[in-house]
């Protein structure tokens, strides 16, 4: 089991709280430490059975500035979230070949 987890997110760290408690072994990816590959991303998004544009931030500054009224492909979404990680919706968990949003954090119960 993995999250990706962004400690200063108050979300996120209700997430890893669920997940401590679980009792379950599980693994912690910083995801602004330790980038993420395209690949990853890519995989990452299929296994939440969602579009790119889904995964994004959209009130982040970064994205309301640079990005907001353009026209991306999906493979141009993965590429902006990878390059400006603060976008990737989170926290992110994913469990014997199933991936959730954890928002709420109790979402995260259903992979459990």
């Amino acid at each position: 089991m993995k999250i990706y987890h962004n400690p200063r997110c108050s979300k996120s760290r209700q997430g890893l709280a669920i997940l401590e408690a679980s009792n379950q072994p599980f693994q912690v990816i910083k995801y602004l430490e330790t980038p993420i590959s395209e690949n990853e991303l890519s995989e990452i998004v299929k296994l939440l059975r969602i579009k790119p544009i889904d995964l994004v931030r959209k009130n982040e500054s970064v994205w309301k500035e640079n990005y907001k009224n353009k026209s991306l492909s999906d493979s141009q979404l993965i590429k902006v979230m990878v390059a400006n990680p603060k976008l990737i919706e989170r926290p992110i968990v994913i469990n014997n070949g199933k991936a959730i949003i954890g928002r709420p954090p109790q979402l995260i119960e259903n992979i459990l």
